[in-house]
Parts: structure tokens; C-alpha cells; sequence
């Protein structure tokens, strides 16, 4: 084998380096985010249900970076802003949920709730901003064009039984800039179920989901099956509350919905057109 001179030596020594440094740093920014799951302000019931949501994987696919600013519709109890909130980073994070003070017991109370999460953790939630979306109401209060990323998980089906859900699209495409991202997570329907059904049974079809997207002025990017689950019959006696985690027969059947799972869901990616 030839003998390296100094020159040669240094050359290739530089060429590695560089073959290296995007390794590390994508190494660095994995481990950073899988910290995130592991992190002591998360609830650990919600830990549990990481196997069945796949939220680094589906964050990745909506293409979620830190520094962005991101809205998250409707957030609940705060599942995934226990995430959201530290992988955004020092990006602008909006919680857009429930409007109070309307009369609606359970709105009222779950935000009190997700309040006293923020506060319980401010090291971790202290760059988050509250909002309310109503699209009963037609509200969103973000800023217009001001999201890189608006994201809804397990909602759309919600918006169907109040039929407010072309409303809620409009909304989206409102807040997000010229080139953002809408994410959506949604327990998915077989092909064809009627309107009635899926305003029954929690379930929706894909098509109608991008046919709300695409009548509001966005275009279909991809899909992905980060999120489906093929054991889903997708016909239980309660819809799709029959299924854990909600488990609606609570002791009645309740191995076998244990063994299903959590519903089979479509995960969909959504453009605002660069270009109006």
C-alpha cells in the first residue's frame, strides 16, 4: 500500500470530518427529541400511549423544526404539548383550545386544567401561548399568515357532530403563512362511510377529510401510515370511543379492545399554496 504524504493525509482527514459533522448533528438533534419522551414533566399515563400516537415520527412527517411557529388545535388535557412545547423550542408555540365561558361544562373544565399543566412546569411552558379556536364561532386567535405549522390530532370528527368543520379549515388556512403546513391525525373511516355514520361513530373517511382541505385552498401533499392500526374492526357497539383509551363498555369486552389497540388513524399533510 503507498505511503500518505503530509498533504494527502491532512485532505482526507478534512474530507471525514466533513462526512461526519452532519452525522453528528443529526445524532445530537434525534437524541435531543427522543429526551423529550423521556422527560420528567410528562404524564405518565400519556407515556404509556407513545406506542400508538408515534409523535416523533408523525412531528418529522408534518415537518415540525425547532424555532417555528407552530398551533396546535384544540390540545385537551395537553398530550402532545407536553412534546410540542419543548420541541418547538425557542420558536413561537400558540395552544389554541376550548373557548370558556360559553356554557360548556367540559370546555370550561379541561382548560382549566391544561392552565394548571403550564403552570405546574413553567420551565418548560413558559414560551407557550394560550388561543381559542371556536369555528362555531368562526374564531381563531393567532394572527393571520403567522404559522409555519397548525396541527390537529383526533379532532376533525369533533367538528363534524357540530358541523363546523368547513368553518375549521378555513380557519387553518387563515392563521398559516404562504408555504405552511396543515397536519392532520384523524380516526379513519372505511371508504365510503356515510355522513351519519362518521358523525356517530367518531370515525371519518379520508376523502372527505381531504375534500375540507382542498374546498378551504389547500393542496394534498402525502400521507403517511405512521398512524394506522389494521386490527380496528372499525364497527364497535360505541364508535370509536369503544376503543381504548377511552373504553366507553369499560369492564365489558375490555380485553379484547385492550388487544385491538388504539384506532386505526389516517395522517395527512396539507399545503397553503406558496403563491395566492
Amino acid at each position: 500500500m503507498a505511503t500518505l504524504t503530509r498533504l494527502q493525509f491532512v485532505v482526507l482527514l478534512i474530507a471525514a470530518i466533513g462526512l461526519m459533522a452532519p452525522v453528528s448533528a443529526c445524532y445530537k438533534a434525534s437524541h435531543q427529541n427522543t429526551s423529550i419522551l423521556q422527560a420528567s414533566h410528562r404524564t405518565p399515563e400519556f407515556v404509556l400511549r407513545d406506542k400508538y400516537r408515534h409523535p416523533l415520527e408523525t412531528l418529522s412527517f408534518f415537518g415540525v423544526e425547532p424555532g417555528m411557529t407552530v398551533v396546535e388545535i384544540w390540545p385537551g388535557k395537553g398530550w402532545y404539548t407536553e412534546i410540542l412545547a419543548p420541541y418547538v423550542g425557542n420558536g413561537s408555540f400558540y395552544a389554541a383550545h376550548f373557548p370558556t365561558g360559553i356554557g360548556v361544562d367540559f370546555y370550561d373544565s379541561n382548560s382549566a386544567l391544561f392552565v394548571e399543566k403550564l403552570a405546574a412546569y413553567p420551565e418548560v411552558y413558559h414560551r407557550v401561548n394560550m388561543a381559542v379556536f371556536d369555528p362555531k364561532r368562526n374564531q381563531l386567535t393567532v394572527p393571520d399568515g403567522s404559522a409555519d405549522r397548525v396541527l390537529t390530532f383526533r379532532n376533525v370528527h369533533n367538528w363534524l357532530r357540530s358541523e363546523s368543520e368547513e368553518t375549521a379549515f378555513a380557519l387553518f388556512f387563515k392563521a398559516l403563512k404562504p408555504g405552511g403546513i396543515l397536519g392532520v391525525v384523524e380516526h379513519r373511516a372505511p371508504d365510503g362511510m356515510d355522513w351519519e355514520a362518521m358523525k356517530t361513530s367518531g370515525y371519518m373517511t379520508e376523502q372527505y377529510v381531504v375534500a375540507l382541505a382542498e374546498k378551504a385552498g389547500f393542496v394534498f401533499e402525502a400521507k403517511s401510515e405512521i398512524n394506522s392500526n389494521p386490527k380496528d374492526t372499525k364497527n364497535h357497539p360505541k364508535g370509536v370511543w369503544t376503543l381504548p383509551p377511552t373504553l366507553r363498555l369499560q369492564e365489558l369486552d375490555r380485553d379484547k379492545y385492550l388487544a385491538i389497540g388504539e384506532s386505526d388513524r389516517m395522517t395527512l399533510k396539507f399545503r397553503k399554496p406558496a403563491q395566492q
